[in-house]
């Protein structure tokens, strides 16, 4: 397949070393090898399904944030899917013309094989793009690192949206981290999942290195015309939602639970890309009955620009999170960040974001238990509970949203998080000339 080489590739110059110039003259690096790694400037391509302009998920965001904060340290190629883009060499996902998703992917991702310039690693995010990170890996010699943004054995109604696509992307995501020279955690708590799923894995090729978030892109917009021209009411406590129609993200916890919100609680979803039809008309169904017996709704289905989402999360008395699934959920910090409380689900890596009592509030939810009624009513009516806790509470409300932005600002650092990330790629680098 010939790739779609419409759009520059990075104009970054990369060095003309081999990429195992460091380690191809003995088993185990020496520390002269060591010294030679740390001291030149390395050269990475990243892989990913999402690239900017087109970003429609968390790992999206941290792609877009990562690569610019890496390019003040290293030399760094993208290669990405879908249409052309500036910065990028972008694959389309249309050979084979017709084929299963799944397959169209890896369609893409051969793509990416043969456009990677020679690199001293290659770097790859989610299922999308881990089979051509493998390949490229074996193709150049060079280390492969994969970042897990989420799982897909932890994800089962992906199986609703790609069929037996799901069997494909399950073997690439278990084949492509069994065999990486380092895997990234984004959070402590997916650090336990990936282990608790790949067993296989060795833990010691395994690091955590958290999301992060911009603190100067998203901080607290007191402008109105964005809410104003949604029709959001400045008068009234606002639960904002932000997220795709995903039964990851719980938004029909969140509907259902708004039956049991204050009548003078304004509630706001921008929540689009369903899935599945199916999960479109669940989610169209509650949110129907939910306008007919309390009003006071607005649900936004068009991808905003990111600076009209500020200005909304600006305006929020609470930040709902539902979600039964989160490796560690940006879009909670982008919330923190612009000073909003944050009312969510304790799953994944939420916990490491969300300080219970401080930032927001926290509500257990068991997936194991997704399928029992009556723990599922538990769960959002004490959901409910704590976000009517905060919206007849503003002043609390406030505090957690001055505490979140705090946190935001002292532990979520991109610039802080890139230079975690080459740390790994050396002890990629070292692991792979000592295999």
């Amino acid at each position: 397949m010939t790739p779609d080489t419409g759009v520059g590739r990075s104009c970054a110059i990369f060095t003309t070393m081999s990429p195992a110039d460091d380690v191809q003259d003995a088993d185990t690096p020496t520390s002269t090898d060591a010294d030679a790694a740390s001291d030149r400037r390395l050269s990475v391509s990243i892989l990913t399904r999402e690239y900017p302009p087109s970003i429609y998920g968390g790992a999206g965001v941290h792609v877009a944030q990562l690569v610019p904060q890496l390019r003040a340290l290293i030399d760094v190629d993208v290669q990405c899917m879908g249409e052309p883009r500036p910065g990028a060499t972008a694959h389309p996902e249309t050979y084979p013309a017709g084929a299963n998703a799944a397959i169209r992917v890896f369609g893409a991702d051969l793509g990416m094989v043969a456009a990677v310039p020679p690199v001293d690693v290659v770097h790859s995010h989610t299922w999308y793009a881990n089979l051509g990170g493998l390949l490229t890996g074996l193709f150049q010699d060079v280390p492969h690192v994969v970042t897990a943004h989420s799982l897909e054995p932890h994800r089962p109604w992906k199986a609703e949206q790609l069929a037996g696509g799901y069997r494909l992307s399950s073997w690439a995501e278990r084949t492509a981290f069994e065999a990486a020279d380092a895997v990234i955690a984004v959070s402590e708590g997916m650090r336990t999942g990936i282990l608790d799923s790949y067993t296989d894995l060795d833990p010691s090729r395994l690091h955590v290195v958290k999301n992060g978030i911009d603190t100067d892109e998203f901080a607290p917009d007191l402008g109105t015309d964005v809410v104003e021209s949604v029709g959001m009411a400045l008068d009234k406590p606002t639960v904002v939602f932000v997220g795709r129609i995903t039964r990851q993200k719980g938004l029909i916890h969140l509907v259902r639970a708004a039956e049991q919100l204050h009548p003078d609680t304004q509630l706001v979803l921008l929540a689009g890309a369903p899935d599945t039809p199916e999960i479109a008309r669940e989610v169209g169904d509650a949110f129907g009955h939910l306008q007919a017996s309390r009003g006071n709704v607005i649900w936004i289905e068009e991808m905003l620009p990111r600076a009209s989402v500020r200005q909304i999360l600006s305006h929020a008395t609470v930040f709902a999170c539902p979600s039964v699934y989160e490796p560690l959920g940006i879009v909670n910090l982008e919330a923190m960040a612009c000073e909003t409380a944050v009312v969510a689900s304790a799953v994944g890596g939420i916990p490491e974001v969300v300080v219970d009592g401080e930032t927001g509030y926290l509500v257990p939810y068991d997936p194991a238990r997704a399928d029992d009624p009556e723990f599922v009513r538990a769960f959002e009516a004490e959901f409910a509970a704590k976000v009517n806790a905060l919206t007849a509470d503003p002043d609390r409300a406030k505090a957690f949203g001055l505490a979140g932005r705090q946190r935001c600002v002292d532990e979520f650092s991109w610039a802080k998080i890139a230079g975690q990330t080459v740390d790994v790629y050396r002890a990629a680098l070292a692991f792979h000339g000592g295999r």
